[in-house]
């Protein structure tokens, strides 16, 4: 029962560092459900890995089942999201709803009983009602996003990933997926709701500090594992 988004792994220093990172993942209390998350900045590349990581521990040795679900489709419509206004603590405390998320994903795959793996499209801000997902007795919850060890979150994990990037790599890699006319600096005014509201979140969760692993995935081709003391 794989959900990974079919991104394949890419170099063989990638799909090394990948292979280590999984079989870290597998090892976690074998033979129960664990519940992993891939935090990091916009644009650093927490979805790819969170997908070829999946694809990777579907692979190995002692293979586990990985549900993949992102905190993205757990956020709050767009009115409530803006109803405070459109700055850097607004995006941090008010961008996505935490006690659906807990709801939908995580009390029911703690209990073994099916998962609805979102609640709202944030392209579209409408509803979204997805068939639920069965988890099995030693599921991987993988789940990708920003924002994931605040504390309404932070006791919900088994381990958690930092992906580590700089603002410098994060900025013009998230913004290049929007296409010309997105300003790469860090500094623009453009970035300073979404720039400003991460920097909250480290200030106040300090998520490398928190993590299990961090992953420096600034070389998308040689990306690094440190394990946290």
């Amino acid at each position: 029962m794989s959900r990974a988004g079919r991104r394949r792994v890419g170099t063989s220093v990638r799909h090394a560092v990948l292979r280590d990172l999984a079989e870290r993942v597998v090892a976690l209390r074998a033979g129960e459900r664990v519940a992993v998350a891939v935090d990091g900045f916009d644009g650093a590349g927490k979805t790819v890995l969170a997908d070829q990581l999946a694809e990777v521990i579907g692979a190995v040795e002692e293979a586990r089942d990985v549900l993949r679900v992102s905190i993205d489709g757990f956020h709050r419509p767009r009115a409530q999201r803006h109803a405070r206004g459109r700055g850097p603590e607004t995006f941090y405390e008010d961008s996505y709803d935490y006690a659906a998320f807990r709801r939908a994903v995580v009390d029911p795959f703690r209990r073994g009983e099916p998962v609805t793996p979102a609640v709202h499209d944030v392209d579209a801000d409408r509803s979204v009602h997805p068939d639920p997902v069965v988890v099995g007795l030693d599921t991987v919850l993988l789940v990708d996003g920003i924002f994931l060890q605040r504390p309404e979150l932070a006791e919900v994990w088994d381990a958690a990933v930092w992906v580590d990037v700089p603002f410098t790599v994060s900025v013009p890699r998230g913004n290049a997926r929007f296409g010309d006319g997105h300003d790469p600096d860090p500094d623009a005014a453009p970035n300073r709701r979404y720039v400003g509201g991460q920097r909250l979140y480290v200030a106040a969760a300090d998520p490398r500090a928190g993590a299990t692993w961090v992953l420096d995935n600034t070389d998308l081709e040689r990306p690094v594992l440190h394990v946290v003391p």
